[in-house]
């Protein structure tokens, strides 16, 4: 996703992304890759470089995720900010960023989520945004809930918010999760700890910002993402 093409590329730092096969993170043992990669001749094609271009003029900004068709979600709204940077804290424009949450009370708006808890018909909790000129980017949405999985005994995923960024070209996506800071199940939450490194985790949590944070009506959150390098956030299912 670096759109500075000539720049060299720095080696992740050892553990400071998760493996492809987490041993306490069950599902990964059924879907990561089992045999080596098997390269194309001649690389990557020039469309798989270059294109699509995905811009708000095709994608449609939905940087408001609380007040869908006009109603209100139920919870805590909370305002989150921060810049996609490049290995160098570069701003990296243009990067179209799709979330996508569970509610405030931990139930995601799809028909296999049968949690035992209250659906939201003013939260469908999904938004897109981009980055702009300096890198930034901005969305309102409500804190989500925590929520039970089947991973293993008493399993509950922190409150996160799923981050999906595309760069420049079709292959170059990557995904992470944001967590919040305090949150007293991170310690237990196989998919967190699946990356080693405890700096390259702490990467992975916001922080909490006073001047994101709306005076009377939302708290703020900073996230900010380095697409690769040694300070590279986290991010799962392959590298950038």
């Amino acid at each position: 996703m670096n759109q500075a093409s000539d720049a060299p590329f720095r080696p992740y730092a050892p553990g400071s992304q998760p493996p492809l096969d987490a041993a306490d993170y069950g599902s990964t043992q059924k879907r990561h890759p089992i045999s080596a990669l098997v390269r194309l001749p001649g690389g990557h094609t020039a469309t798989e470089l270059t294109a699509p271009r995905f811009s708000p003029a095709r994608y449609p900004a939905f940087a408001d995720l609380t007040a869908p068709g006009g109603g209100k979600a139920l919870g805590e709204r909370i305002i989150v900010a921060g810049r996609v940077l490049d290995e160098d804290g570069r701003a990296v424009p243009g990067v179209m960023i799709e979330l996508w949450q569970a509610n405030a009370a931990g139930r995601y708006d799809h028909t296999r989520d049968q949690h035992d808890a209250p659906c939201d018909p003013h939260f469908h909790g999904a938004g897109r945004v981009f980055s702009d000129e300096d890198g930034r980017y901005r969305f309102i949405t409500i804190k989500p809930g925590a929520y039970p999985w089947r991973n293993h005994h008493n399993a509950w995923r922190p409150n996160h918010i799923h981050y999906s960024l595309f760069g420049s070209g079709f292959a170059q996506r990557l995904v992470t999760q944001m967590y919040f800071p305090g949150d007293p199940l991170l310690a237990f939450d196989p998919i967190f700890n699946a990356t080693p490194d405890t700096a390259a985790r702490a990467r992975l949590v916001a922080g909490f910002d006073l001047d994101v944070t709306q005076p009377e009506w939302a708290l703020g959150y900073r996230f900010d993402v380095v697409l690769r390098g040694r300070g590279a956030t986290p991010f799962e299912e392959g590298r950038p």
